[in-house]
């Protein structure tokens, strides 16, 4: 069967003629409209490129091994930071038919940004150093975990501690569970904290904080618990009304408050 192509002689035609919805809308929707719109725009992006570079075989010609695999790659990656830094009009223009305002005008939301999770006592736990390799990797993300703490009211020595237990430090790590980066988000979770590229380690911090925060506010500034869903699932602590049985997370629990007791001991002493 033969393609079929489309001729539009006005490109903009469709959305002129959009009806115009009066309806308002409140902060959270009118973020999820305004990230519908963009991934739109993403992906009408990527369709262009993809379009322009097929007479060359790709963006890394016809040649090699893979080279269709790394083309689809890196023209999603390409076609998003053309969409959040160098937009076409286009996610602006759908935003405008849904709300009457523009996306310039769109206010960020903040997950409660009054919110400020209780000091976590420390006094009966052990202390663990972790390894000198992680330590020093974790020194490159500073500025950002502090950026982190301040946006969503979770202690920075947490937060680093979390990474710590999570990845070491490594932002490239991968799990077997999909987990990814370095206070390792699985897509799902990403998605829902408006983590856009969860290999950025600015994004994929700041994502881990503030889903750190929505599990303290979920179960009332309880660290273990907080700690538990992080690692196990919400699903999991309200089904076991607790931290859940299971070695992993109890583990997990332990070591990241372990860590905490080192670095908070570490900034006692410099």
């Amino acid at each position: 069967m033969e393609n079929i192509k489309l001729k539009i002689t006005n490109e903009l035609k469709h959305f002129e003629n959009t009806p115009q919805v009066n309806s308002r809308y409140n902060g959270e929707e009118k973020q999820k409209l305004a990230k519908a719109a963009k991934d739109f725009e993403s992906l009408l992006t990527s369709m262009m490129i993809k379009s322009m570079t097929e007479s060359t075989g790709g963006l890394f010609g016809s040649e090699g091994y893979g080279e269709d695999y790394f083309d689809t790659i890196f023209q999603n990656q390409l076609s998003a930071q053309m969409s959040n830094q160098r937009p076409v009009g286009i996610a602006d223009m759908i935003y405008r038919k849904m709300t009457g305002e523009s996306l310039k005008d769109l206010a960020p939301v903040e997950i409660s940004p009054k919110f400020q999770a209780p000091k976590i006592k420390l006094e009966n736990i052990n202390e663990v150093q972790p390894s000198v390799g992680s330590l020093d990797r974790l020194k490159r993300y500073d500025k950002i975990i502090e950026q982190a703490s301040q946006n969503f009211g979770i202690e920075k020595n947490l937060i680093k501690s979390v990474i710590l237990a999570e990845s070491a430090g490594n932002p490239k790590a991968f799990s077997k569970a999909k987990a990814k980066g370095l206070m390792q988000l699985i897509d799902s979770t990403a998605s829902d904290m408006g983590v856009r590229n969860v290999w950025d380690p600015k994004e994929n911090i700041q994502g881990g904080a503030k889903y750190l925060s929505k599990m303290f506010r979920q179960y009332d500034g309880k660290v273990e618990l907080a700690l538990a869903a992080y690692n196990a699932g919400p699903a999991n602590v309200d089904k076991h009304k607790g931290i859940p049985p299971f070695d992993e997370t109890k583990n997990y629990i332990a070591r990241v408050m372990s860590y905490m007791k080192y670095l908070e001991k570490q900034d006692e002493q410099s």
